[in-house]
């Protein structure tokens, strides 16, 4: 069921005064715990069902880091889904469940991975433009190391923020759209970046820059 993206700004926003930690590297046993982010849309239900299952735990502090970025990121990726989907020439996936195809585009079948731009990557920003492949390369092999590990075609939203902030610009939906737009316009087939990432298998991929100075 599509989502007011106005509605989902503002839930997204409210996730801004709460410090970003992890704690921890991601991993299933956390993910078990949180799971419950993925059907509570509003913000202060997510505070609420914290405090709920987990204010006696020993972990509390890191459970509920844990909870508030799953449920920021996964709600922000919707969002960017969404976005997608809206455009002429995107459809959505026939299997929703499938968690290695979101849309196709022209045809071609692609998740997409909205990212901050990796603070651990060998360049700075202005470099790391004119590095995409390395950077798409440096990305499928340090990122989402559980569930959502694959080599499939894939679009990355890479965000960046003068101020290094660049988690915050995953609730900007408004901003991300229009550079979503922006790309899709000049979207070719012929342009995206090929990739032997597994022997006789090739990955395409591409990255939508969302950097705000």
């Amino acid at each position: 069921m599509p989502y007011d993206l106005t509605e989902i700004e503002i839930q997204l926003k409210k996730r801004l005064t709460y410090p970003y930690k992890w704690g921890r590297k991601q991993n299933d046993h956390f993910d078990k715990l949180t799971n419950f982010v993925y059907h509570t849309f509003l913000f202060d239900d997510v505070i609420k069902e914290i405090e709920s299952k987990f204010r006696k735990d020993k972990e509390h502090r890191n459970i509920s880091n844990y909870a508030l970025n799953r449920w920021y990121n996964f709600w922000s990726a919707q969002a960017v889904e969404q976005i997608f989907c809206s455009l002429p020439n995107v459809k959505p996936a026939l299997d929703s469940k499938n968690r290695l195809v979101d849309f196709t585009i022209d045809g071609i079948t692609f998740d997409h991975k909205t990212s901050i731009f990796p603070k651990n990557f060998p360049y700075g920003i202005k470099e790391a433009i004119g590095k995409t492949k390395e950077l798409i390369e440096w990305l499928y092999k340090h990122q989402s190391q559980q569930q959502r590990k694959h080599l499939k075609n894939r679009l990355f939203v890479v965000l960046h923020s003068s101020n290094d902030e660049h988690w915050k610009l995953k609730s900007e939906l408004s901003w991300l759209k229009e550079r979503i737009k922006e790309y899709m316009t000049g979207f070719n087939p012929n342009y995206l970046l090929k990739f032997e990432l597994e022997k006789g298998h090739y990955t395409l991929a591409d990255v939508i820059w969302a950097i705000r100075d």
